[in-house]
């Protein structure tokens, strides 16, 4: 197997937590020892263990055939029990990773400082870190190859890139194979379940006056019990039924207008909206991410709009298909 394969596989992981680790950056790891692969992992939340200190925690498991007895997402913890190890412990495995490791001690320690004091046989890394004062992890480290699937890595990384800047707004949408959007809920409750996770990790979700006026939503995390998004209303009219479930959430704000100067703060924005959103938000949306049921459907709604998409990732989600794209030439 090639370093390409096995860093695939960190990419593949990766992505199934894109948007969920913000404001962190989506990273996945591999960790092999004499080209067997003993863990793939990636990190899943913003504060909790990163994705190399996942793969080496799965990997020991893995050696020693037993369990760990802490919560494997306790930077701290793990970061601790790893370095407790015996010195030549991970001496003869390789780590695969998507972005250089961290060498700053943020809300969890240094994983550079941790492989380097673990002393892997090879550390292959995807890219560098782009932020200044968070990279050099590599200079730390001993038998290092980078730029390994490095235009993939950068892909995954970009909404990190953007949000440090101004805010990212993607754009979701749910849709059969025909294209159709209308007739009720048409993602899987795999699907659904996601789109919550990715409101409960944004700033803010977006929508348009139509839809709360034609389709009275809730829009809150039901689904994975957490935190309810603050919403923002894109209209120039403020004329709503305020006893609509929308506004009856605790705990959240829910605003109305047509300025859009908030997108120039850093954050992460998430759009839900038809066709007339679509359409006015062209110029703003850097991703879409298309939940694709596999069904027909008579309805008549439909994004009756032109647009280029670039592919990005696509994997399953249930039943659904679910594809990151971004514009081509946005």
């Amino acid at each position: 197997m090639t370093d390409e394969f096995y860093m695939q596989l960190a990419l593949d992981k990766a992505w199934k937590y894109q948007g969920l680790t913000y404001p962190n950056p989506a990273v996945g790891a591999v960790v092999t020892l004499e080209g067997k692969i003993l863990a793939i992992e990636a990190h899943q939340q913003a504060g909790t263990s990163h994705a190399e200190v996942l793969a080496l925690l799965s990997a020991y498991e893995t050696l020693s055939n037993t369990s760990i007895e802490f919560d494997p997402q306790d930077a701290k913890k793990a970061h601790t029990f790893l370095l407790s190890l015996p010195d030549d412990f991970f001496s003869d495995c390789s780590i695969y990773v998507t972005l250089e490791p961290c060498s700053h001690e943020g809300k969890t320690p240094s994983c550079a400082s941790l492989l380097h004091t673990l002393a892997l046989k090879r550390i292959v890394i995807g890219t560098q870190d782009p932020i200044e004062g968070h990279d050099g992890g590599s200079k730390i480290l001993k038998n290092v190859k980078l730029a390994v699937c490095e235009e993939a890595c950068k892909a995954l990384l970009e909404p990190f890139k953007i949000w440090q800047k101004r805010a990212f707004v993607l754009f979701k949408l749910a849709q059969t194979a025909n294209g159709r959007i209308g007739g009720g809920y048409l993602s899987s409750k795999a699907s659904l379940t996601h789109v919550h996770q990715l409101r409960e990790a944004c700033d803010i979700l977006l929508i348009g006056g139509n839809t709360v006026r034609e389709d009275r939503p809730t829009l809150d995390c039901r689904f994975t019990g957490g935190r309810a998004p603050e919403v923002m209303i894109y209209s120039k009219k403020d004329n709503f039924d305020r006893s609509i479930p929308l506004f009856d959430i605790e705990n959240r704000e829910v605003s109305a207008g047509d300025d859009l100067d908030f997108m120039s703060k850093p954050s992460f924005i998430m759009v839900e909206g038809g066709e007339g959103m679509l359409n006015a938000l062209a110029k703003k949306i850097d991703w879409m991410l298309i939940y694709q049921t596999p069904k027909f459907s008579t309805n008549n709604l439909t994004y009756n709009t032109t647009m280029n998409l670039e592919f990005l990732h696509q994997y399953k989600k249930g039943v659904d298909l679910v594809i990151w794209s971004k514009q081509i030439g946005h």
